[in-house]
C-alpha cells in the first residue's frame, strides 16, 4: 500500500471509531435533559431511576468519544500536514470555535451531570443536563461545519495555494450545510432511540424492570417515530443539494458504469479496473422512480464511466456504504411505523416477537451513520476539498513504514476499547435499571438504618452498596 493509502486508512479507522460514540451519546444527552425534566416536574422515581442507568451508558462512551476525537486533530497535523498548512486559515479557526463553544460548556458541566445528584438542588441539576446536551450539539454544528465546507467550498479565495476566507456566512453556510446539519443531528437522535428501544426491549423480553423497560422503550420508539420520515425527507434533500454538484459520487452511489439504466442495483460487485460490476441485482424502474421521482421509468441513472478515470471515486465503497444508510434507514422506518400500529391497537407492551425483534434493531441506527459517512467521504474522492485539493497533493510526506505501525497500533487499540465498552454495556445491562431504583434505596430515618454520611453519591452506588 501506498503513503497515501495507509494515511486515509488511519483516518478513516480513527473517525470510524470515534463516530461510535456520538452517534449514542449525542442523542442520550438530550434524553437525559428530558426524563431530569420530567422527573423534577413530576417526582416519579421512575423518571430518576431512567436518568441514573441511561447516565452509566452515556458517561463512558462520551470519555470515550473525547478522547478519539482528540486523536482526529493530531492526525490532521501529522499525516495531513499539507491539507492543513492549505486549508488552516479556514479549518483551523472552525475547529478552534468547536473547543471553545462545545468542549467549553461541556467540560463546565459534565462533573454536575455526572456527581451533582443529592449534591445541588434540582434547577441546577436540570440546567446542567442541558447545558451538556447543548455542548454535544454545538460540537456536531462545527464538524459538520467543516467537513461540509470541504464538500461544497464556498466563501474563499486562494492565495499562493492557501484557501483564505472572504465571506464567514458564506463559509459556514455552505451550500451543502444547510442540509447535512439537521440531517445528522436527525441522525443521531434516530441512533440514540434505537440503542434506547433495543436495551429496553431485552428488559420486556426478560421480564424485568418492566416500569422502567416500558417508559424508556416508549419515548424512544415515539421519538423514532417522529423522526423517520423528517430524516427520509432531510436525506433526500442533501442528495437533491449536494449531489448535483459532486456527479461522480452519484454515478458512483447507483453503481452504474454506463448510462442507460432506469432500476435500481440492490446489489452489486464492482470492478474498479475493468470498469464493470462481476455480479449485480438490478430491480427494473426503481431508480427511475426513487432518484428522480419519475413513475414512468423514463429517467436513466448516470453512469461512472462519464467521470475521467482519474477523478473517479472508489465505487464499491460508496456504493456499499448508501446501501448499509438505505437499508437501515427502511429497517427503521418500518419499525417505527409497526411500533406506532401496536400502539394505537395498545399492543405495544404485549407483543413479545415485536420486542425480539427491536431488540436486534440496536445498533440500525449506528450502522446507518457510519454507512453514510463512507458514502460522503469515499464518494468526494480523489479530492480532500471537492474539486480543488487533491488528496494525493494533501498527505504529508512520511515514512510509509512509520504509518504502517501507526495504523496496525491505533486498529489493535481501539478494537481493545470498543470490545471493552460493548462489554461495559453489556454488563450494565445485565446488572439492570433495578439498582437505580429510588424506591429502593433505604431512608436514613427507616427503622434500624444507621445514620452515616455515605461518602459517595446514591447516583453512582447501587442498593449494596448503600446498604453496605
Amino acid at each position: 500500500m501506498s503513503l497515501l493509502d495507509l494515511s486515509r486508512w488511519q483516518f478513516a479507522v480513527t473517525v470510524m471509531f470515534h463516530m461510535t460514540f456520538p452517534a449514542i451519546t449525542v442523542g442520550l444527552s438530550i434524553f437525559l435533559s428530558v426524563v431530569y425534566g420530567m422527573y423534577w416536574r413530576t417526582g416519579k422515581p421512575v423518571y430518576l431511576q431512567m436518568f441514573r442507568f441511561w447516565r452509566r451508558i452515556f458517561a463512558v462512551g462520551f470519555a470515550i468519544g473525547v478522547v478519539a476525537g482528540a486523536v482526529i486533530t493530531f492526525e490532521m497535523g501529522l499525516n495531513w500536514g499539507v491539507y492543513g498548512a492549505k486549508t488552516g486559515p479556514i479549518i483551523g479557526p472552525i475547529l478552534g470555535m468547536e473547543v471553545v463553544t462545545a468542549f467549553f460548556v461541556e467540560a463546565g458541566f459534565i462533573g454536575v451531570l455526572l456527581y451533582g445528584e443529592g449534591r445541588v438542588r434540582k434547577p441546577t441539576m436540570f440546567v446542567s443536563t442541558i447545558m451538556v446536551a447543548l455542548g454535544t450539539l454545538l460540537s456536531s454544528t462545527w464538524i459538520i461545519v467543516a467537513n461540509s465546507w470541504m464538500q461544497t467550498p464556498a466563501g474563499y479565495r486562494l492565495v499562493d495555494g492557501r484557501f483564505e476566507p472572504t465571506d464567514w456566512m458564506r463559509v459556514i453556510f455552505n451550500p451543502s450545510f444547510v442540509w447535512r446539519w439537521p440531517h445528522m443531528v436527525a441522525a443521531v437522535l434516530v441512533s440514540a432511540a434505537f440503542f434506547m428501544a433495543g436495551i429496553s426491549a431485552w428488559y420486556l423480553v426478560k421480564g424485568r424492570a418492566k416500569g422502567f423497560a416500558r417508559r424508556s422503550m416508549s419515548i424512544a420508539l415515539g421519538a423514532a417515530a417522529v423522526l423517520m420520515p423528517v430524516q427520509l425527507y432531510l436525506g433526500d434533500s442533501v442528495s437533491g443539494h449536494e449531489l448535483p454538484s459532486q456527479l461522480p459520487k452519484l454515478e458512483a452511489i447507483e453503481g452504474n458504469w454506463a448510462g442507460g439504466n432506469t432500476g435500481f442495483i440492490l446489489f452489486a460487485i464492482p470492478d474498479q479496473q475493468a470498469a464493470r460490476n462481476i455480479a449485480e441485482l438490478n430491480i427494473p424502474c426503481l431508480g427511475s422512480a426513487i432518484s428522480a421521482k419519475d413513475l414512468s421509468c423514463g429517467t436513466a441513472m448516470p453512469g461512472l464511466d462519464r467521470t475521467p478515470a482519474a477523478d473517479r471515486p472508489d465505487m464499491a465503497a460508496t456504493f456499499w456504504g448508501f446501501r448499509v444508510m438505505f437499508f437501515a434507514a427502511v429497517l427503521m422506518f418500518g419499525t417505527a411505523f409497526a411500533a406506532t400500529i401496536l400502539r394505537m391497537r395498545n399492543r405495544l407492551w404485549t407483543a413479545r416477537r415485536f420486542h425480539r425483534f427491536v431488540l436486534w434493531t440496536t445498533p440500525a441506527g449506528i450502522l446507518a451513520i457510519l454507512g453514510g459517512w463512507v458514502t460522503a467521504e469515499t464518494g468526494r474522492q480523489p479530492w480532500i476539498v471537492f474539486g480543488q485539493l487533491r488528496t494525493s497533493e494533501a498527505v504529508s510526506k512520511l515514512a510509509p513504514g512509520e504509518v504502517l505501525f501507526s495504523v496496525i497500533g491505533f486498529s489493535v487499540l481501539y478494537l481493545v476499547m470498543l470490545v471493552a465498552y460493548i462489554a461495559y454495556i453489556l454488563h450494565t445491562v445485565h446488572l439492570g435499571p433495578e439498582r437505580d431504583d429510588p424506591r429502593r434505596e433505604p431512608r436514613p430515618d427507616a427503622p434500624g438504618t444507621a445514620s452515616i454520611q455515605l461518602s459517595g453519591s446514591p447516583a453512582l452506588l447501587g442498593p449494596r452498596e448503600v446498604a453496605a
